[in-house]
């Protein structure tokens, strides 16, 4: 030691890193579960998150127990090859390929080969994977429902894919506005390349699209020559007997790429999502592929593979259903079903009691989310007002739009709460109405 002070590294500097670290949309999620800690005794309906009953009954091991068992049985591998399995990398595309294209045709009617599945980390790696793969230049755009959930959002900030907003209303994405915006693109010179949309129940939205506009969807991405890529996370959440096909389902001209998560459905800590990619890419020559095939060996380049012990529990979880998980779902809907009636029935009552002017909400048939929109700006400095006065949270609409809208527009998630939380969280949310806008 030469009794010199040691010099502090040098700090980097925020201009100097990526321009999408200062983007609203990467900050929303980071803002929320700041919020969430900061009030640890409100209650809380901003996370979109599974109810912990949902998963209240699983067993791990037994699922691990089950996939082994498989792995020998049907797959042939010695008892030790097969628990070699859970311990080592896995191919990137998957090991579990095809017990997800069997469940996606025994539960959603989607004829898909397991060489067209990709088995990923969450529906989330999925659309980094998608847009990364199709997206090849600025000349190529992403259209996205207005609001629109921020992790596809987000993944487009982060790899620099311009986003067109296209207006979605209780009816789901307009396919009319989409229309205009692939003509808009082309007077542009460039082309709308994607169309991401959640058909049932969205995130935030809690909008769905009827049976008519799907197929007038899938109608214009032929006539258009986009891709639609297709989130059906909330699809299980419809009452029985209200179910509609997928987009996929309905897809003949292969212009549907799928993304699904069993988070919603097993649990929310497995992080296994799965992408279905059956278009056939031609290579100048003459070779074919499926985008399925592209999607992977990009992958290698971002996870290497799904963690096998993830995808082993999941698919012990099948295995011990048969291959479907249409029964475990509909046990699932029934309470989401309940929780969402409870909120709506609750805000009811605060309508009845009298609120103040200007106050309105959807009532969505399923899913997580119900919008409410105020006579004042639902801000960031609102939601900390309710928050700290009147001990209830919920989720500013302006963090899931494109441009200017839903700044006066709240979103309620009732998905993670127990009745009693739901019917308290909603007499706090009322007197925060009436305290903040006036009885």
């Amino acid at each position: 030691m030469n009794g010199r002070a040691p010099h502090a590294p040098p700090a980097l500097e925020v201009s100097r890193l990526h321009s999408c670290l200062a983007d609203p949309v990467l900050r929303s999620v980071e803002f929320l579960n700041e919020v969430m800690r900061r009030y640890p005794d409100a209650i809380s309906f901003a996370p979109g998150a599974p109810h912990p009953d949902t998963y209240a009954d699983l067993d791990v091991e037994r699922c691990l127990s089950r996939f082994l068992d498989h792995a020998v049985t049907e797959w042939g591998h010695s008892p030790s090859t097969a628990r070699r399995l859970l311990y080592e990398y896995g191919p990137s595309r998957g090991l579990i390929n095809a017990l997800v294209a069997d469940l996606l045709r025994r539960d959603h009617g989607v004829e898909a080969a397991e060489q067209s599945v990709v088995v990923t980390v969450g529906a989330q790696e999925a659309m980094l994977l998608v847009l990364r793969v199709l997206i090849r230049s600025t000349d190529d755009l992403l259209a996205v429902a207005d609001p629109c959930y921020v992790g596809v959002t987000g993944a487009a900030r982060m790899l620099g894919v311009e986003t067109v907003p296209v207006p979605e209303g209780d009816g789901g994405l307009r396919v009319e506005a989409l229309r205009a915006a692939c003509h808009a693109a082309r007077r542009e010179g460039r082309r709308l390349r994607i169309c991401y949309v959640a058909p049932d129940f969205s995130n935030p939205g809690g909008n769905r699209m009827g049976r008519r506009d799907r197929e007038r969807l899938l109608e214009l991405a032929e006539a258009e020559d986009f891709l639609v890529l297709e989130d059906n996370v909330y699809g299980f959440t419809a009452a029985p007997g209200d179910e509609l096909p997928s987009l996929k389902a309905l897809d003949r001209n292969r212009r549907v790429v799928h993304l699904g998560t069993f988070s919603k459905v097993c649990f929310p800590g497995v992080r296994v999502g799965y992408v279905v990619a059956d278009q056939e890419v031609v290579t100048p020559e003459g070779d074919h592929a499926l985008l399925a095939d592209h999607l992977a060996r990009l992958k290698t380049m971002v996870t290497v593979n799904t963690p096998p012990l993830s995808q082993a529990v999941v698919a012990g979880m099948l295995l011990e259903h048969g291959g479907s998980l249409a029964r475990r779902c509909r046990a699932r809907s029934a309470l989401y079903r309940r929780n969402l009636a409870l909120l709506l029935g609750g805000l009811d009552r605060l309508t009845e009691q009298g609120l103040p002017p200007g106050i309105r909400w959807n009532r969505p048939a399923g899913g997580f989310f119900v919008r409410m929109r105020l006579p004042v700006p639902a801000d960031d400095a609102l939601l900390a007002r309710s928050a700290d006065a009147y001990g209830v949270l919920w989720t500013p609409m302006a963090h899931f739009h494109q441009g200017p809208g839903g700044t006066d527009v709240l979103r309620l998630s009732c998905s993670y709460l127990t009745p009693e939380q739901i019917t308290t969280g909603v007499r706090r949310l009322g007197a925060f109405l009436k305290g903040e806008m006036g009885a």
